[in-house]
């Protein structure tokens, strides 16, 4: 398209900026623009709503709905916008709109469905009003890990629908911030369920209805109502939005995407937060742009105390966080001085601001009064448990430590303090680390390497069991080792293909997984495992006192600690491990009794 040039006099009204677009990458920069000293930014959609619509209430943003680009031309030092409606001078140009192929096809295995779509939400057509509505109510996955596919669930979810996001392989960095904020806010209110491990490998059909298969015990085959592809998309090019030669060669002239070899316009192509800045430094030089250290962290009001108070506190870095679901994560810290090493089973303190935003939207007893202060919390540390060579890791060579670890909700009684802090965080932000680690849940007592070992969990209770395992198997230890762990979901589960790869290397190790609420398996809890005698029937393994060690991880319930009790030791109800197996002949193993039960003492 080639446009008819605009004399001055026809302008109708003048901008810093004019953005084309109002996806997640558009709202972005021109959120970033106005925190940056810009004033006068116009956003163009040609639909009649934004991807993200909160912001632009949030930051008063200057959106002209029903409106698409015709044609870019240069006056003088300016640009000028011509629109199906107005036409503009401005002093840069964002194309934020992407181009979609529609000949692209999902790599994924899709069954042929009406219920199976692209790049669109479902919509129903109202026979009365003659017009289409989007389903509301409904259960929809959106395959993808872009910006798009978190515009498409936000969208499926502000339509009252029950969202999954499959988004294996995302890289949280590559998302724009308005992207990613999104994201969060839809894992925060629980309006969306973020798989960022794993897409299914096959969406076929059962009964008319899409289902979803997973190759990921994590993750159980699920079915919906409709499955949305996210493609790929691509960067426009001058000529689709009309562009002429000298607006084209002026330097004020952007697009959002990938910079693609050969595209005509290389140089003026950024991705995401990049885009902005690149247009700050060429058109508004005087401009002091906002550059955070990690695209997720949020401008706080007292961005100045706040930065004073972390080189004060923090002395470590997150260098790993990999969320197995929106709740539950492994994640690496390097701490800036001192070694890392430790005994398998041991744990260390981490810590983080009150000062610091939450997830949630609870608000902590008495904030006021320890707003400048730190929470703290202990964790056990558990394992990488292969390096990147595949061999068995030897923590003791690392210079950081993992740790597993699931979001604590609120309730009337508890206000957690810490992890829906820690759920905001990414990898480069600071965190502080103790001083040194501690505990004496170890390994000392198992002496003999052929005896039998039994490590019981709940939940992320199984961190430490990691370690000890592979500093057995490192050691080459050939009794028995089994390693059992009761979840609610499979998803919950978030070392299961590493434990299932030392099955496959070692004949004498066992993983013993048990989630409760999955129509797969039966609903077994620790318990069982004694009572049932699990152990011989289905692995051959005898819980003989006299050469096995037990340990014990996890919810205070399974472990079952008697209490004295006017001089007697009382066990609780319901009945848990410790009263299975002292009546078995074992014993726990106490600071000046050694025993056979050892269990975790910081819970």
């Amino acid at each position: 398209m080639s446009a008819e040039p605009v004399s001055t006099s026809d302008v109708q009204r003048a901008y810093d900026l004019v953005i084309v677009g109002g996806s997640a990458g558009g709202l972005s920069v021109a959120v970033s623009s106005l925190r940056s000293g810009l004033r006068l930014i116009r956003i163009i959609e040609r639909s009649n709503a934004v991807v993200f619509p909160e912001l632009v209430g949030d930051n008063q943003l200057d959106v002209g709905y029903g409106e698409w680009i015709e044609s870019v031309d240069a006056i003088d030092d300016d640009l000028v916008v011509n629109t199906n409606r107005l036409s503009y001078r401005t002093r840069a140009v964002l194309i934020a709109e992407r181009a979609t192929n529609g000949e692209w096809r999902p790599e994924v295995p899709a069954a042929e469905s009406d219920r199976i779509h692209i790049d669109s939400l479902p919509v129903i057509h109202d026979q009365i009003d003659q017009v289409d509505h989007v389903v509301s109510d409904q259960d929809i996955l959106v395959i993808g890990y872009s910006d798009h596919a978190v515009e498409l669930a936000a969208t499926a979810a502000a339509h009252a629908n029950r969202v999954v996001l499959a988004a294996g392989g995302m890289d949280p960095t590559r998302l724009s911030p308005a992207g990613d904020n999104m994201l969060r806010r839809l894992e925060r209110e629980r309006r969306a369920t973020v798989l960022y491990r794993s897409i299914p490998d096959q969406v076929g059909e059962i009964g008319g209805f899409p289902m979803a298969y997973f190759d990921d015990r994590r993750t159980p085959d699920l079915q919906f109502d409709h499955v949305i592809f996210a493609s790929p998309r691509s960067t426009l090019r001058p000529e689709d939005v009309g562009a002429t030669a000298a607006a084209g060669a002026s330097g004020r002239l952007f697009y959002l995407g990938e910079p693609e070899v050969g595209h005509p316009a290389a140089d003026a192509t950024a991705p995401g937060y990049a885009i902005g800045n690149l247009i700050g430094r060429r058109c508004f030089p005087d401009l002091r742009l906002a550059e955070p250290a990690s695209p997720r962290r949020t401008l706080l009001r007292h961005t100045g105390a706040i930065e004073e108070l972390r080189d004060e506190h923090y002395n470590a870095v997150i260098t790993h966080f990999e969320p197995t679901h929106s709740d539950l994560w492994v994640l690496r810290v390097r701490p800036d001085h001192g070694d890392t090493s430790y005994l398998p089973g041991q744990y260390a303190s981490l810590g983080l601001g009150f000062w610091e935003d939450r997830i949630d939207d609870a608000i902590d007893p008495g904030l006021e009064e320890k707003w400048d202060k730190l929470v703290r919390r202990s964790y056990s540390i558990s394992s990488r448990m292969f390096d990147e060579h595949g061999y068995l890791t030897d923590e003791g060579g690392l210079d950081e430590l993992e740790f597993y670890i699931v979001l604590v909700t609120p309730t009337p009684d508890n206000v957690p303090g810490l992890t829906p802090r820690l759920a905001l965080k990414r990898p480069g932000d600071r965190i502080y680390l103790g001083p040194k680690v501690a505990g004496r849940y170890t390994l000392a007592s198992v002496r003999d390497p052929r005896s039998t070992v039994v490590f019981l969990s709940t939940g992320t209770g199984e961190a430490p069991h990691n370690a000890m395992v592979i500093e057995l198997l490192r050691k080459g230890h050939t009794g028995p080792i089994v390693s059992a762990v009761t979840v609610r979901n499979w998803r919950d589960l978030g070392y299961l293909d590493k434990h299932r790869e030392l099955e496959s290397r070692y004949t004498n190790y066992h993983y013993v997984p048990l989630p409760t609420r999955e129509s797969d398996v039966p609903k077994r809890y620790i318990q069982d495992l004694i009572t049932d005698d699990v152990f011989d029937r289905e692995l051959g393994v005898t819980l003989d006192q006299a050469d096995t060690h037990v340990f014990l991880c996890g919810n205070p319930a399974m472990i079952g600690l008697p209490e004295e009790h006017e001089g007697a030791e009382v066990f609780p109800e319901p009945v848990g491990v410790v009263q299975l197996l002292t009546e078995r002949g074992f014993t726990l193993d106490r600071r000046k009794e050694p025993g056979n039960i050892h269990y975790e003492e910081y819970w």
